[in-house]
């Protein structure tokens, strides 16, 4: 059996896609399941738990033998929340808890960690130095991912915390205002004609704000990667290792889609002090544990997204 949490979600979902078509089924998603319920249409599975349920079945010892690996992927992501109580039960916590049930049965246990902890670091790779959260989601990620290394060493299994950065791709469409800023304007482009990327800020031009953007697809092949094959124990950044700006994201769009345009909008006062205006994920961390794949451009992984968000559309409604 595999351990999916947050097995509804953005990139749960995916990462179940990947194992179904591997001929792995026997999954137990872990997730609360609502607008994202979605997403767990046409993927199969063996078991489904709320993450209450869950952890009670862990202090109860009445999970399943054999489980084969962990993949914990779910957390309160919403960076603008500030109900410290509720990040830290979520995304500290229960993480905790998961981590010392891996530990004891020597499960591999993969984390969803984020690019948040780096907050206003102008550099990206996982060390003390850089880690400089500026809300408390990043925060909380932060505090868990400090707590694996604390003991993460000692372990006879995997431990892999991935720092992911900005996510894009299909099955993100109940994300909301959370959804990635790629997904956000192509719901923009589809619905006006316009893209709408802020005004210059922290030195850079109107648009010019730079991300590392990876596609989702990605972002599973290092899961997978790292549940499988020797033990490693660290946090690792996933991106592509190449910013790109917002005007590219939107130039892209437009092209993949046959016409819009762009306009510019001030940045809300209100995230100023908290806005990143350039992310690029050092991979030297991921390559030295062994990975060696390639990422998607942001030319190939936006058409693939686009593709697959307009079937979606198609099946679910606007």
């Amino acid at each position: 059996m595999i351990i999916l949490t947050g097995g509804a979600g953005f990139i749960g979902s995916n990462l179940l896609g990947a194992l179904n078509a591997r001929g792995v089924t026997d999954v137990m998603v872990v997730d609360r399941v609502g607008d994202s319920s979605r997403n767990l249409k046409d993927l199969r599975f063996s078991d489904l738990m709320r993450p209450e349920e869950f952890a009670r079945a862990i202090e109860r010892g009445i999970l399943p033998n054999r489980i084969e690996a962990i993949f914990h992927q779910g957390a309160c992501a919403d960076t603008t929340c500030t109900d410290g109580r509720y990040m830290i039960e979520n995304n500290f916590t229960f993480s905790k808890l998961i981590l010392q049930f891996a530990l004891a049965n020597k499960i591999p246990l993969v984390y969803a960690s984020s690019a948040a902890v780096y907050g206003s670091s102008r550099a990206f790779a996982p060390s003390r130095e850089n880690e400089r959260p500026l809300n408390l989601y990043g925060l909380s990620k932060l505090a868990f991912d400090n707590h694996v290394r604390s003991i993460a060493a000692r372990s006879e299994s995997t431990v892999a915390g991935l720092r992911y950065f900005n996510v894009y791709g299909p099955r993100e469409s109940h994300k909301g205002k959370m959804a990635s800023m790629v997904y956000q304007l192509y719901q923009q482009l589809r619905s006006s004609g316009r893209a709408r990327l802020f005004e210059g800020t922290g030195g850079y031009s109107d648009g010019e704000q730079r991300r590392d953007f990876v596609f989702v697809g990605d972002v599973v092949r290092v899961n997978l990667a790292l549940a499988e094959g020797p033990v490693r124990h660290g946090v690792f950044n996933v991106g592509t290792g190449q910013a790109r700006s917002f005007n590219d994201v939107a130039n892209i769009a437009i092209a993949r889609l046959g016409a819009g345009a762009t306009d510019y909008i001030p940045l809300p006062e209100n995230v100023v002090d908290k806005y990143q205006s350039f992310t690029q994920a050092d991979l030297s961390g991921l390559r030295h544990a062994g990975y060696t794949e390639n990422f998607s451009s942001l030319e190939n992984g936006i058409a693939q997204s686009i593709d697959a968000w307009n079937q979606e559309n198609v099946t679910i409604g606007d």
